[in-house]
């Protein structure tokens, strides 16, 4: 495979770009250059100014100082329409898609193929949508709707859309987020067609590995600034993280020793018709219980059955030793269960309350009771409870009544977590704990889902970070098409062991 050529110019390039959003240095004096035929990370912390970074490429902002240059030229992109017709395309870490059109009326949104009569040719679309997804080696239905599609379904046609463009210039912002595996290998082969072909690709993931295996260059920021860019040939991950944080990052998986104590959530025969059948399983205070599988193992459905948000229709569910009725997340969260969903943009959190009120929403009877005031909540008490979980979880904000939205992707996850802490759940269910978060807030996760074990809770983890799932439980439950397929110690996981159960190459039972 060919060098990318130095004697071009960049494609697109950031030049000594800074930009201030009030008392805000968002970035500082940033160079960045992507070239033809090369797939370049930019790493960093949230809060870094990665964002920044890809929204002035995307022509979103302007810069305050510097440039941007195409092709070595200086551009003043007056918005994302300019950008766009320079090439560059955009796939953001959140979907943003229509949820009441088709997939291929997404992918097409404003570029629907022509008949004779100027009518959309939907055969033509849909054959094109066809062909992009075959590129991409997925089976989705180019007339399906885009509601109800899975998040990961959801990154796919993102990705189908940008391809879709032909564009010189492909900045990926977290697109392995929510892909299993196997999705991952199938995008990535995509990328390095891409890149064969000549585009520049800028690839922004908080996973490491993903960097060292994919990418040539890497560009570090650190609070606003640059720090450096480096071939991945030349440094290691220690060495990244070190540029990232600024500092050397204690374990990633803190993982304490502690002996399980009485069995807190009994699971029995659980299923629910089309989604799961005859799931089994037990987690005990001070474990952490890991429930791996590919995306659409059922999971997550098992979760939202447990805790009540969809009825289950065989089986039982008990906490510490109290049966649930089915389809009640009320009596679930009464008898001690708590569940961190896997979206939090869309299931934790509502996006334009504020911090404090956020924090305080699972907890609304308890804060009239400390107020006293006939069922109303003082603002004061419901700030102090806040502010006191934002201490514990080393939440980083401006103030508790700045809407949750302008929060970092890590602190966000921190407010999700700190709503239910604050319940004092005897059974904590995390979907996907540390999902588009950068590797020291990970690590500070990580830290507190060990502590919070140590401290005789039950932990039940959906995860499909492999690494995780070794790094943090003391079990590891696999899923496969509904059913689980094993359950193996710690000592005995490996990533072997548990993708053949995820994908249905190992038997049915515990592991040996």
């Amino acid at each position: 495979m060919s060098a990318p050529a130095r004697s071009a110019p960049p494609t697109l390039a950031l030049v000594n770009v800074s930009k201030s959003f009030g008392a805000v240095r968002a970035l500082q004096g940033v160079t960045l250059e992507l070239r033809a035929g090369e797939v370049h990370a930019l790493a960093g912390e949230n809060g870094a100014g990665k964002s920044t970074v890809v929204k002035t490429f995307a022509g979103v902002h302007r810069p305050d100082a510097g440039e941007v240059r195409v092709d070595g030229a200086p551009v003043a992109f007056g918005g994302p329409a300019d950008a766009q017709a320079a090439g560059v395309a955009v796939i953001y870490q959140e979907p943003t898609l229509f949820p009441d059109l088709s997939v291929a009326e997404n992918i097409f949104m404003g570029r629907q193929p022509r008949g004779p009569l100027g009518r959309v040719d939907r055969r033509a679309m849909h054959a094109e949508t066809a062909t992009l997804f075959g590129r991409l080696g997925v089976a989705l239905d180019p007339r399906q709707p885009a509601r109800g599609l899975s998040i990961a379904d959801q990154q796919v046609v993102e990705i189908a859309k940008a391809i879709s463009r032909d564009a010189r210039v492909l900045i990926m912002d977290e697109p392995t987020a929510a892909l299993t595996g196997q999705e991952v290998a199938r995008l990535f082969a995509v990328t390095r067609t891409l890149r064969e072909q000549g585009c520049a690709v800028l690839f922004i993931s908080h996973r490491l590995e993903e960097i060292f295996e994919l990418c040539q260059r890497v560009t570090t920021l650190r609070d606003g600034a640059y720090v450096g860019t480096d071939p991945t040939a030349d440094i290691t991950p220690d060495d990244l993280v070190r540029r990232m944080v600024g500092r050397d990052l204690d374990a990633l998986y803190p993982k304490q020793d502690v002996t399980p104590g009485e069995v807190a959530l009994k699971v029995s025969r659980l299923t629910r018709e089309g989604a799961f059948t005859d799931v089994s399983f037990e987690v005990r205070r001070g474990e952490i219980v890991a429930l791996a599988g590919l995306v659409g193992a059922g999971r997550s459905e098992v979760a939202r059955a447990v805790f009540g948000v969809d009825r289950w229709d065989a089986g039982g569910v008990e906490v510490a030793g109290r049966a649930l009725p089915p389809g009640s997340p009320t009596a679930a969260m009464s008898a001690g269960l708590a569940l961190v969903p896997e979206d939090r943009r869309q299931q934790g959190l509502v996006m334009d309350m504020s911090i404090e009120r956020n924090m305080g929403l699972t907890r609304l009877k308890a804060l009239r009771r400390e107020t006293g005031r006939g069922g109303l909540i003082s603002r004061r008490v419901e700030r102090d409870r806040a502010a006191d979980w934002g201490l514990r979880l080393q939440l980083k904000y401006a103030r508790l009544s700045d809407a949750v939205g302008v929060l970092s992707g890590g602190n966000q996850q921190k407010v999700v977590l700190a709503k239910w802490l604050a319940t004092e759940p005897t059974v904590l269910i995390v979907d996907e704990p540390t999902r588009g978060i950068d590797v020291g807030t990970k690590a500070e996760v990580h830290r507190l889902l060990s502590e919070l074990a140590a401290r005789d809770l039950a932990v039940l983890m959906i995860s499909s970070d492999l690494p995780e799932v070794l790094g943090m439980a003391d079990r590891v439950l696999v899923m496969h098409e509904g059913r689980l397929t094993a359950e193996i110690p710690r000592a005995d996981a490996t990533e072997e062991s548990v993708m053949a159960a995820a994908t249905g190459r190992a038997g049915t039972g515990k592991a040996a």
